[in-house]
């Protein structure tokens, strides 16, 4: 098929082999089961591959358009042993997924022609937002970019002080208020701060409070709105983050916040603590939104673009 070629570097390769290696043993422990004692790829095999993929977090409408992409190729070839099916299902989900043109970034970059880049983040509390906030800059600031970061959680008196921890180990500047202040001021100062000091890219956290929707939804358009009386177009990106450990539940949450704002990208976090992996797939799949990075460990560098194919490749090989 010619989707597989080798796009990371081998120690970038390996730490996505090994942060997706629970979802891995998990599925094809599935997968095996599903085959056992059949030599053919038939409809009772077929059944068998829906039940696994749904229960891997794939999601049910995903995994429908998974197995009618088997079902043709079973039909055109007559004879599929199941001993090939890990090498179709390898082709077919990254054939599904390369019909997006999104998912295929190789590297952490942002547009030459915006300066500063505005990045709003929100997603509730406990997802990884700040985590992955601090794991963004330490990439950009390593890109020879100047990051200015925003505390604009100002719910938790716990958000102001976990940035502040990231923003003091990647060594970047950081603009806060008191707990209890108003959010979009803290947008409004940071953005210009992060003009005054020709910032490239400012990264705003944002509390997220999905229990009380209509509330969530007021304070993310205030803050937008305001940052817009610095910069027009802010922000250039709403990055959602989706916890990857609660499978279907992520899915959820991605209405639930594509509901409450425009949301333009997607970082899933905490791939390596589970197996349900196979999220990743179908978040792809199914919003019109781009995955655009994925944690798969708890070190620094352990936050990676998202690139399909080589996600894929990992999975399945």
């Amino acid at each position: 098929m010619g989707l597989f070629k080798k796009i990371f570097s081998s120690e970038k390769k390996e730490t996505l082999d090994k942060g997706l290696e629970k979802s891995k043993t998990s599925f094809f422990s599935k997968l095996g089961k599903a085959v056992a004692g059949k030599s053919k790829v038939d409809d009772d095999v077929l059944d068998n591959l829906e039940e696994v993929l749904v229960t891997s977090d794939v999601g049910v409408k995903t995994t429908i358009k998974i197995i009618e992409r088997i079902e043709n190729r079973v039909s055109k070839d007559k004879y599929l042993g199941t001993d090939e099916l890990n090498t179709i299902l390898r082709e077919e989900i990254a054939g599904l997924l390369s019909e997006t043109n999104v998912g295929e970034a190789t590297d952490f970059e942002i547009p030459n022609d915006k300066k500063p880049y505005v990045l709003m983040v929100v997603g509730v509390n406990g997802v990884g937002k700040t985590t992955t906030i601090g794991k963004l800059a330490h990439q950009f600031k390593n890109r020879g970019l100047k990051v200015v970061l925003g505390a604009a959680d100002t719910f938790r008196a716990a958000a102001i002080d976990q940035l502040q921890v990231w923003a003091d180990r990647v060594d970047v500047p950081i603009i806060k208020q008191a707990m209890g202040s108003d959010p979009a001021s803290v947008a409004f100062d940071t953005l210009e701060s992060g003009v005054n000091q020709d910032a490239d890219v400012i990264i705003i956290d944002t509390a997220g409070r999905l229990h009380n929707k209509i509330n969530l939804m007021n304070e993310l358009t205030k803050v937008k709105r305001v940052m817009q009386k610095v910069i027009g177009d802010a922000p250039h990106d709403v990055l959602l983050v989706l916890d990857g450990s609660t499978g279907q539940n992520a899915f959820e949450q991605a209405k639930q916040f594509t509901a409450a704002t425009e949301v333009t990208s997607l970082a899933v976090t905490k791939l390596d603590g589970t197996a349900k992996g196979g999220v990743v797939i179908g978040i792809s799949d199914q919003f019109q939104i781009p995955v655009k990075y994925i944690g798969v460990g708890e070190g620094i560098e352990d936050l990676q673009v998202f690139n399909k194919y080589e996600f894929v490749d990992s999975f399945f090989k």
